[in-house]
């Protein structure tokens, strides 16, 4: 308790820490009082007077006591929004008492180190999300990626996505994020694999036609991950994005299925051809060469693509492609003969592109399966073991320079 004098003296004392704590008690009875009318209007005026003290540390520690009490008066707390930045940026972040309008209102007007406060709210509404990213400002948006409790919408996420794919930082934030949506996270894998291929040491080091196949195969390979592990509307809007942007390729087609991301290859039939994906994914499984023929006659796919996709189906039906690299090695290989076989080495135009990337693909997998096979039958065989080598020749190679 402390007599009402005593409370006097420390409001006018000249020490700006004396008249803090003044300001703290004012604050803390006003809030607690639950006595005579003329009392708390006694306090209540109290507590307006120090908003005149001419010490920043006087408003901070009153703001301090009011903070995140819903009781607080509405008026000090909107002088205190006006006050200066440390305190402002505390009183929009904390307070209660401020509601979504006043918020709306402060984040039109409002500048950075205010914006950010309003983006640490807890349960920030999809309006007010909204007001905020319309200011395109990094450090606001960064605070909305990381913040548990900013709700953003798909929309709001691609619009980031969209915004920030440039900018490395940024990317890394929003691919960490579980919710985002699978066409965000393309576009960014997108994006990286440009800027990767754009560097001075990877330029440095492969060769540009190899680099450019790499690079295709990678943003391949991602794109049918993405579209693999996601599910519902997500994944639906996902394809359809595919599908408007024409890189739903068959090229793309035969990745997926190639490393056993079925659902999507199903998916994506599903949604070229106007079928339910339970009766693709049977179809697929178990179908006929003759019902497969007309399901990717359907998807839109002329003759010769429709009959390379059921022979990459019928191969790997008995196989596990997304953990068997042998099997892919073997279905490739077996895919590429059977052109070679079907038109006798005279591939039509149509196929040309995808006879080639079969190729390359066959390369690409012969590669990895032979990585350490050697080491492994040297470290295997006997110690006297030679290998059967007629003499080398003895002149040298004119190669061309490097």
């Amino acid at each position: 308790m402390l007599a009402y004098q005593d409370y006097l003296d420390l409001s006018q004392s000249p020490h700006a820490e004396e008249r803090g704590q003044a300001a703290r008690i004012a604050a803390r009875a006003y809030l607690d009082h639950d006595g005579p009318a003329d009392e708390h209007a006694a306090l209540y005026a109290a507590v307006l007077s120090f908003l005149d003290d001419t010490s920043v540390k006087v408003r901070a520690a009153l703001a301090y006591e009011l903070l995140r009490s819903v009781h607080a008066p509405r008026p000090v707390m909107f002088a205190l929004v006006q006050d200066d930045p440390i305190i402002a940026t505390a009183v929009v972040q904390y307070s209660p008492v401020l509601r979504e309008a006043d918020l709306n209102v402060l984040a039109k007007a409002a500048d950075e180190p205010v914006l950010l406060s309003i983006a640490g709210r807890q349960d920030l509404s999809p309006k007010l999300t909204a007001a905020l990213l319309a200011k395109q400002n990094k450090q606001v948006d960064r605070r909305l990626i990381e913040s548990q409790d900013a709700h953003l919408s798909e929309a709001s996420l691609l619009e980031l996505c969209d915004r920030w794919a440039d900018d490395s930082e940024m990317r890394g934030l929003l691919l960490a994020q579980p919710v985002l949506p699978a066409a965000g996270r393309y576009l960014l894998t997108e994006q990286i694999a440009e800027d990767l291929a754009r560097t001075r040491f990877v330029k440095g080091a492969i060769q540009p036609a190899r680099l450019k196949r790499m690079m295709r195969d990678l943003v391949d390979d991602a794109t049918t991950h993405i579209g693999n592990d996601s599910q519902g509307q997500s994944a639906h809007a996902y394809i359809e994005a595919l599908i408007e942007s024409e890189r739903l390729t068959p090229r793309l087609l035969i990745n997926a299925y190639l490393y056993g991301r079925h659902s999507f290859f199903a998916a994506c039939l599903g949604q070229l051809a106007k079928v339910p994906q339970v009766r693709v994914a049977a179809t697929l499984g178990k179908g006929s060469r003759r019902g497969m023929h007309a399901l990717f006659h359907k998807a839109g796919f002329d003759a010769p693509i429709g009959n390379l996709m059921c022979r990459l189906v019928l191969l790997a039906r008995p196989h596990n492609l997304a953990i068997d690299q042998a099997a892919r090695h073997f279905v490739v290989s077996q895919l590429i003969s059977a052109l070679i076989d079907e038109y006798d080495g005279d591939v039509p135009e149509a196929l040309e592109a995808i006879f080639a990337y079969l190729n390359e693909m066959n390369v690409t997998l012969a590669r990895n399966a032979a990585r350490g096979v050697m080491a492994t039958f040297c470290d295997q065989v006997p110690q006297e073991a030679r290998l059967s080598v007629t003499q080398l020749r003895g002149e040298a190679l004119a190669l061309p320079a490097a």
